[in-house]
C-alpha cells in the first residue's frame, strides 16, 4: 500500500513538472535586440543624429596637427612671441578639442543608452503579448537557462513577428 502511495506521488509530481514545462518558454533577447535594432534603423538615426558633430570634431583634430606640425617644423626658426603665440593656441585648441570629444562621447552615449532602453521596451512589450495569446506561463531569456529540453518552447520568432 505504501509503494503504491509513493508510486503514485511521483507521478502526480512528474505529471505536474511535465505540465508545468509546457507553460515555460524561453527567447533569445540578444538575437532579437540585434534585429530588431537593424530593422528599425536605430543606428542609422544615431549616426545622422551625431555626423555633424562628429565631423566638426574631424576638423578641430585635423587643424590642430597641422598646428603641432608647424609648430614642430617653424618653430626653432620663428620669432620667440609668435611661437609662444602659437604654444598658447595649441594648448587652448587641444583643451577646447578633449572637452568637446568628451562632451560628445557623453552625449552619444546617453542617446543610445534612450534607444536601447525603447527598443528593450518594445521586445518585452512583445514577448508578454506572445507569452499571453500562447498561454506561456514564464519565459527566461535562452542564454539564462543552463539545460532546455526539446518540450521547452523557443518563442524568439514569434516575439520578432510581433515586433516587426
Amino acid at each position: 500500500m505504501k509503494k503504491w502511495l509513493l508510486a503514485a506521488g511521483v507521478g502526480l509530481a512528474m505529471a505536474t513538472s511535465a505540465q508545468a514545462a509546457d507553460k515555460i518558454a524561453v527567447v533569445d533577447m540578444n538575437s532579437l535586440f540585434q534585429q530588431v535594432a537593424q530593422t528599425s534603423g536605430v543606428s542609422q538615426t544615431m549616426k545622422n543624429e551625431f555626423s555633424g558633430r562628429a565631423s566638426e570634431l574631424q576638423r578641430m583634430e585635423s587643424d590642430l596637427q597641422t598646428k603641432m606640425q608647424r609648430y614642430q617644423r617653424d618653430g626653432s626658426t620663428m620669432k620667440a612671441a609668435d611661437r609662444t603665440k602659437l604654444e598658447k593656441d595649441i594648448q587652448a585648441q587641444r583643451q577646447d578639442l578633449a572637452q568637446k570629444g568628451q562632451a560628445f562621447e557623453q552625449d552619444q552615449a546617453r542617446r543610445s543608452n534612450e534607444e536601447r532602453g525603447k527598443l528593450m521596451t518594445k521586445i518585452q512589450a512583445a514577448v508578454k503579448k506572445v507569452a499571453s495569446d500562447q498561454g506561456v506561463d514564464l519565459v527566461i531569456p535562452s542564454n539564462a537557462a543552463i539545460y532546455n529540453s526539446n518540450d521547452v518552447k523557443d518563442i524568439t520568432a514569434d516575439v520578432l513577428k510581433q515586433v516587426k
